[in-house]
Parts: C-alpha cells; structure tokens; sequence
C-alpha cells in the first residue's frame, strides 16, 4: 500500500471510529447501525412500504422484513393499514424512533459545525465534493 493510501486509511478509520463512537454514545441497546438507517429513512418517507424501502436499499423484501420486526417490537417505529389497499401497510416513526433521529441530526450538526471552524469555507467545499463523489462511486459498487 502506498504512504498516501495507507496515511488516507489510517485517517478513515479515526473518523470511522469516531463516528461510530458518538453515533453509539446515546445508543439504545441492540440498535445498530442498520436500524438508525432504516428509522431515519422512514422518518424522510413517512408512509413508505417495506416492499419500498427494500427496492431503494437494494436488499431483498425478507431482508428488510426482519430489520422491520426488530423496529416494529421495539416501538421505534409503527405500522398502519393502508385505506386504500388493506393488503398495505405504510410505515411511520413513533416518538422513540423521533428520538433516535433527533440525537443523529443533533452529532450530524455538531461536527459540520466543528468542521465550519477547522476548515476555510473553500475546504469545506472541496471536502463535500470529495465525500460526494467518493459516495456515489461507492454507492454504484
């Protein structure tokens, strides 16, 4: 590996880590990463479809199903009967699941603020563009 890479991976897995750290700090026990993504997704489509949400995290519908129950028993999240189509169930964040968003929005603010002051704004640019651009090569693969 090659110092740049090695220096660009040494510094990833400080920021992984503490990502990872403040994400768990106020975690609820047996709430993993997966389960933040799912109850912030519903929280942004309120009224989705397990069918939905499977198709746009490309994973399969048993897949996403169990991740529901997890969800669903813990009452992060709630369930309702479609009225037009009782075969379908729209999703929606209860206020446990409110909770668990509002401490990731409030992390996510606190280190774009941190980055705001080590950064010049022309930085902040270029690293948004980065991060960007690294995600949607990764997303693709």
């Amino acid at each position: 590996m090659k110092k740049i890479q090695k220096d660009f991976y040494n510094a990833f897995t400080d920021l992984q880590c503490y990502i990872l750290a403040n994400m768990n700090k106020g975690s609820i026990s047996g709430v993993t990463a997966t389960h933040y993504n799912i109850i912030e997704f519903i929280y942004r489509h309120e009224g989705v479809t397990g069918k939905q949400m499977a198709k746009a995290f490309g994973i399969s519908q048993a897949a996403i199903s169990k991740q529901l129950k997890f969800l669903l028993e813990n009452k992060f999240i709630q369930q309702d009967q479609s009225s037009a189509d009782r075969r379908i169930f729209n999703l929606s964040v209860t206020d446990d699941g409110k909770f668990i968003v509002d401490n990731s929005e409030n992390f996510r603010e606190s280190v774009t603020v941190k980055f705001g002051k080590i950064l010049s704004p022309e930085e902040l640019k270029t690293f948004t563009e980065l991060l960007n651009k690294a995600l949607t090569h990764i997303s693709e693969h």
